[in-house]
């Protein structure tokens, strides 16, 4: 170990040194609470939950796997949060490493453009759930709004906007299934389960329509 290493061990941290363990250990913080993150502040979500439910309409089992579904969903994500991203990293990362502001002023402005997207995607009643009863007998201030109260309330909002569009895409499909039904019982074939007739109708609907791309734009779309 050289010398300069073990004083900065030992001695007291100055300039550069300080800010340089700040960074290593915002780094390591984030890295830590990274999933926490992508689950709970951005639109991965609503896309995995989407995508989960047309895997349950489609009745593929397990195709199109879970490590694709996953994948996609953070594709999708990184592209619907490439503008927050930008606007953080312009107004809050570039200038820290800059050494243009200080931490606590770096964190500050992050979470500015982070709000703005979460309040964009939060209902107002799923944000009054979790203000204090003070707090819902006057007008919502948004930008006063405490992260302890949007972040839930983003979640909540996000799950339903989740199960609404799953809801949308199961519609076909189910009425699907209950032609071929009736058809099969139609035909006296009580034994023969339905599923195993509609899943090629359905995979070939699915294509025709270009589901794909439908539901991915819409999915895009929905965060505009």
């Amino acid at each position: 170990m050289n010398s300069s290493a073990l004083a900065m061990m030992t001695g007291p941290l100055k300039g550069t040194e300080m800010a340089t363990v700040t960074e290593i250990f915002i780094l390591l913080t984030l890295l830590s609470v990274g999933p926490l993150i992508l689950v709970t502040l951005t639109s991965f979500t609503r896309m995995v939950v989407v995508l989960s439910f047309l895997r349950q309409a489609l009745g593929t089992q397990q195709s199109p796997s879970n490590q694709i579904i996953i994948a996609l969903s953070l594709f999708l994500s990184f592209h619907v949060m490439a503008p927050v991203w930008h606007k953080i990293e312009a107004e809050s990362v570039t200038p820290y490493f800059q050494r243009q502001i200080e931490p606590q002023v770096a964190l500050d402005r992050a979470w500015g453009p982070l709000r703005e997207f979460l309040v964009r995607q939060t209902r107002k009643a799923d944000l009054a759930l979790f203000l204090t009863k003070e707090a819902q007998q006057k007008e919502i201030n948004l930008s006063e709004v405490a992260a302890t109260s949007l972040i839930p309330a983003f979640v909540i909002s996000e799950l339903k906007t989740a199960f609404q569009m799953a809801f949308m895409i199961y519609i076909p499909f189910l009425v699907l299934d209950l032609v071929v039904a009736s058809i099969l019982m139609s035909m006296g074939m009580m034994f023969l389960p339905p599923v195993l007739i509609s899943l090629p109708f359905k995979l070939v609907l699915f294509v025709l329509v270009d589901g794909w791309n439908l539901l991915v734009g819409s999915l895009v779309r929905s965060f505009g």
